[in-house]
């Protein structure tokens, strides 16, 4: 039984059929829960992802995982064997700490990856398909995304914009929770800044948007983390005062925040300071408001420069991270290595025993019949290690005629070290 990982992800395959092997939660927890009653690979968890799908799974060989994978999504074999990549045992246990660690990622040290990860070795122990050895495969791929996380810089630098909005606001306010952001236009960038900047424990989040259902959207999101407000597109002006921060995405063609409203606005705030962010192009905000005392504007060029910066960064990281990984994953697999050949070693001393009890069973009866006790003595040593024995001579054997000799090499040289010892004096 192996340990196998095979999956596409975005580097093998395109966005099409990524979305025709996706899984959502309800698909998955189905065809898990019918291969723990009735199929033949049942020790398996998939992990299933906008960018990434994956089954990691103990199997006889990789064909039946593959095989596993098309069927669930009425896919043709052959072409999906055209996209997917497969690693076994050591190079699938390194695989699977890359991808918690966030290495294997489109973009480099995203964490939202290892709670993914996690939820999928949840879903599948709620189907019973994951057995104690997959578990402690997972459980150690947790252990290696934590280092990485907590002894490289791979995932501490921002490489998003959203990210890296949050980011720059806590660089210029030191006290998140006394802050009310503003953002205006709730799209997809936005939206992400708010949520990033909710995570980060701001005070309030005031949404300012065309549309008010998708400012309502984008509250039910948020509002189990931060005090949520939504205004109208049309009072956008009028509260520019009360926020600190403020994001701007809107698409639209012309400007939304002007010169002389953000003046009013910091006369209104006696000049507490104020940072603006404009992410749109063509840009949201009127130029000339980076020249007011106690504004500070950024926009799209200036994140992107810190982006390209702490991405060279995080790559640098990733480095070490790659070589943390490794060493993690060899640390593993020599721990099953040893656990397995405990248990071989194990059976090899019981075997020994019972021999044991055989022969001396057989040599009391003699002594019971009155033969000589010297040569009863003579004969049980000589049966009971030649039976001893005997496997050893059998392994040794098959090492000699292999084609590497390094075995042989490494089993002669163990016993003549074995020799050595039993050879020197006792003190």
């Amino acid at each position: 039984m192996s340990f196998f990982a095979l999956g596409v992800n975005h580097q093998t395959a395109s966005v099409e059929l990524r979305e025709k092997i996706a899984f959502n939660p309800e698909k998955l927890s189905a065809l898990l829960a019918q291969q723990s009653q009735n199929g033949c690979l049942n020790d398996m968890v998939v992990v299933s992802t906008c960018n990434r799908t994956e089954v990691y799974a103990m199997s006889e060989n990789a064909d039946m995982v593959l095989n596993w994978l098309a069927q669930a999504n009425q896919i043709d074999v052959k072409q999906l064997s055209n996209h997917v990549y497969r690693y076994e045992n050591a190079q699938a246990v390194t695989h699977l700490m890359r991808v918690a660690s966030g290495l294997d990622s489109l973009m480099l040290g995203e964490p939202q990856i290892l709670g993914q990860v996690k939820t999928a070795l949840s879903l599948a122990k709620d189907a019973e398909t994951v057995s104690a050895s997959l578990n402690k495969i997972f459980e150690y791929a947790f252990y290696a995304a934590k280092r990485v996380r907590s002894e490289t810089a791979v995932g501490s630098h921002a490489v998003s914009m959203g990210y890296a909005v949050a980011q720059l606001a806590l660089q210029v306010f030191s006290k998140p929770e006394q802050l009310t952001v503003m953002v205006v236009a709730a799209g997809e960038m936005n939206s992400l800044v708010a949520k990033h900047l909710a995570e980060m424990g701001v005070g309030r989040i005031i949404i300012c948007n065309r549309t008010r259902s998708r400012a309502e959207a984008l509250a039910q999101e948020i509002a189990h983390r931060v005090e949520v407000e939504i205004i109208d597109f049309d009072q956008l002006a009028d509260n520019l005062h009360r926020a600190d921060v403020i994001s701007s995405c809107t698409g639209s063609l012309h400007q939304v925040i002007y010169f002389k409203d953000v003046k009013a606005a910091l006369k209104k705030r006696r000049y507490k300071q104020m940072l603006l962010v404009d992410l749109a192009v063509p840009r949201d905000i009127e130029g000339k408001v980076e020249s007011l005392d106690g504004v500070y504007l950024y926009g799209v060029d200036d994140l992107q420069s810190v982006i390209d910066e702490n991405l060279a960064q995080r790559r640098q990281a990733a480095v070490e991270a790659e070589v943390m990984v490794n060493q993690l994953a060899t640390e593993l697999v020599t721990k099953q290595k040893v656990n397995l050949a405990g248990a071989t070693i194990q059976a090899y001393r019981e075997q020994g025993e019972v021999l044991r009890q055989e022969e001396l069973a057989q040599a009391l009866e003699r002594l019971q019949k009155g033969e000589s006790a010297a040569q009863v003595l003579q004969e049980f040593s000589y049966r009971l290690t030649n039976k001893l024995l005997h496997p050893t001579s059998i392994a040794l054997r098959h090492a000699a005629t292999a084609e590497d000799p390094a075995y042989f090499e490494m089993l002669e040289q163990d016993l003549t070290e074995a020799a050595e010892k039993r050879r020197k004096p006792k003190r």
